[in-house]
Order: structure tokens, then C-alpha cells, then sequence
């Protein structure tokens, strides 16, 4: 069983507590935007074999949405994050790369 940490309640949380919202760190298209993008935004999607970056809603709590970082096919959590924030945290990053090196984050140089 998926277990992940809430960071604005603190409460470690079994997946019957969360709702999944998917891949984190998405941009996001307007009005304003070509149809490509728009259509890229709904409907392209990574589903890797591997570390993801997600998005989780802890329903039977405090509510607030967060990200989590985890293996796709181990569920090994390397850490959950604030949904405000625009990247992983250098600490998280640090757990991943520690275990799978040729990870990379796709803001990275």
C-alpha cells in the first residue's frame, strides 16, 4: 500500500485518504493558446516506468493538494512538497539521484 506524508498536516496518509491528480508541474494553456498546446496540456501525459513527480489531494483530511516524489515501480516515496513550488526540492532530488543516478529533471541543464 502507497503511503505518502502530508506536508501541510503532517499526517503519514494510506492511498484510501488521497485522490490522485497526476503528473506534477504541468504548464498550463489559456484561451490564448494554439490548439496544439491546449491539446498537449490535456492530453499528454508521461507514465514512465519509474521516478514520477505527482499530484495528490488529501481528501480525508486537510484537503490541500501536495506533489510526490516516487518510483512507479518500487513505490518508494522519496519525499512529498508543497504544490506551490515550480520543482522538487534540492533534497528530494538529492534522494532520487542517490538511488538512480541517470535521473534527470526536466528543468535541468
Amino acid at each position: 500500500m502507497l503511503m505518502l506524508k502530508c506536508p501541510y498536516c503532517g499526517v503519514m496518509a494510506d492511498e484510501t485518504e488521497l485522490s490522485a491528480g497526476g503528473e506534477a508541474h504541468l504548464k498550463r494553456f489559456g484561451p490564448q493558446s494554439s490548439a496544439e498546446d491546449f491539446e498537449g496540456y490535456l492530453f499528454a501525459r508521461e507514465n514512465p516506468k519509474g521516478v514520477h513527480v505527482e499530484r495528490w489531494r488529501h481528501v480525508n483530511g486537510c484537503g490541500k493538494w501536495f506533489h510526490a516524489a516516487r518510483c512507479t515501480l518500487t513505490l518508494e516515496v522519496f519525499g512529498t512538497y508543497s504544490a506551490q513550488v515550480t520543482a522538487p526540492p534540492q533534497d528530494i532530488r538529492d534522494a532520487i539521484r542517490a538511488k538512480h543516478p541517470d535521473w534527470r529533471w526536466r528543468d535541468m541543464a
